[in-house]
């Protein structure tokens, strides 16, 4: 998506670690009528999955999912990144690891709200290593949902994570797709 590409381009930060900064836009303050424009396009991508629930993993996946979730009329379920006190103990989890934080946490969806009749996009703002979709692939197996695939705002494609899910057959749809990033904040992007 060249309106990603560009904005990326524009206020993108490399930072050491091979962390992509998108603060300004996505991940600290969101431009909300941005965003918007990234849930349109991931309708226009799956709008033929008969979708009925997006799925993602707190925190920054959370504002692109709402903004599709608008596009298909169809709720948002985060996976919590712990269990808090006003969850159940009837759950779904899963272990994943952050590359961004660096450790390990357990991702948890209350069982009521995932189930074997929910066909599910997952969406998350960043793939890397594919750990954190690969937690919320294992909780839709869990429940028993059908994922139609995964919409993916940034790949660092780089890193392998998105390959691993398109050789299992995982339908994966990344938006800006990262070849290679330097510290002295060059990105190049696959076409």
């Amino acid at each position: 998506m060249k309106l990603l590409e560009q904005r990326i381009i524009k206020d993108g930060i490399v930072a050491p670690g091979d962390v992509l900064k998108v603060n300004s836009f996505l991940n600290h303050c969101i431009d909300v009528r941005f965003i918007c424009e990234l849930g349109k396009e991931f309708y226009s991508l799956y709008s033929d999955c008969d979708v009925n629930k997006i799925l993602t993993i707190e925190t920054s996946g959370v504002a692109v999912s709402c903004l599709a979730a608008q596009f298909f009329d169809v709720p948002v379920v985060f996976a919590k990144k712990s269990k808090t006190s006003n969850i159940s103990d009837d759950v779904w989890s899963a272990t994943a690891h952050s590359y961004t934080h660096g450790n390990d946490y357990n991702a948890v969806v209350a069982k009521e709200f995932l189930g074997k009749d929910d066909r599910v996009l997952i969406i998350d703002d960043f793939l890397a290593k594919g750990e954190a979709l690969e937690a919320l692939l294992s909780i839709c197996e869990s429940a028993g949902a059908a994922v139609v695939g995964c919409g993916i705002v940034i790949e660092k494609k780089y890193q392998g994570g998105g390959d691993k899910l398109r050789q299992r057959g995982i339908r994966v749809e990344s938006l800006a797709m990262i070849k290679s990033m330097s510290e002295d904040g060059k990105i190049e992007f696959c076409h």
